[in-house]
């Protein structure tokens, strides 16, 4: 099963969290732009810290419930082949990329860099645009009805306050 993440978890978060700020700290080395790693006595590091704890336990709960679940990995050429509704996608659809999400604002607050903080935004409108316009079209196509049913009542972004159940179809 490792072998069958490596490949995509080196190519989408290994390039949004690893390759892109590191060629952002590049370019952005000689401007007023320069980056400081922050140390544990900077008030921020703590919320940092947060931060990059909550994103990587997102991260791995999304992908193990992808793995176990939905055999299938987050990658689009090896997609899950069932609809997950467990754990955090009973709250929210995209909790995977809020993890990524969470794990940007640590690197940007760790790194103390305004660049890479400009990635994190760039990333979320990317994702707010990609997400309605693509990959709902293609889970309708995948999973029909049962999908339809779970976008009705899970929000895209903003967690509900209590997780759904399918004994909530049609109104129950």
């Amino acid at each position: 099963m490792f072998r069958r993440l490596l490949k995509p978890i080196l190519i989408l978060p290994g390039t949004v969290l690893i390759f892109v700020p590191v060629l952002i700290l590049f370019t952005t080395h000689n401007t007023g732009f320069r980056f400081t790693l922050m140390g544990p006595d900077r008030l921020l590091f703590w919320p940092a810290l947060i931060a990059a704890v909550i994103g990587l336990g997102l991260a791995f709960w999304t992908v193990t419930l992808f793995t176990t679940f939905g055999k299938g990995t987050p990658a689009p050429w090896d997609p899950p082949q069932k609809l997950v509704i467990r754990g955090p996608y009973r709250y929210v659809r995209n909790p995977m990329i809020t993890g990524v999400l969470f794990m940007l604002l640590a690197e940007s607050l760790l790194l103390q860099s305004w660049p890479v903080f400009l990635w994190l935004i760039i990333f979320y409108v990317l994702n707010k645009i990609y997400f309605p316009l693509f990959e709902e079209k293609s889970l309708k196509k995948r999973f029909g009805t049962d999908y339809l049913e779970y976008k009705k009542h899970v929000p895209r972004w903003i967690p509900r306050l209590k997780p759904w159940t399918q004994a909530e179809k049609g109104g129950k």
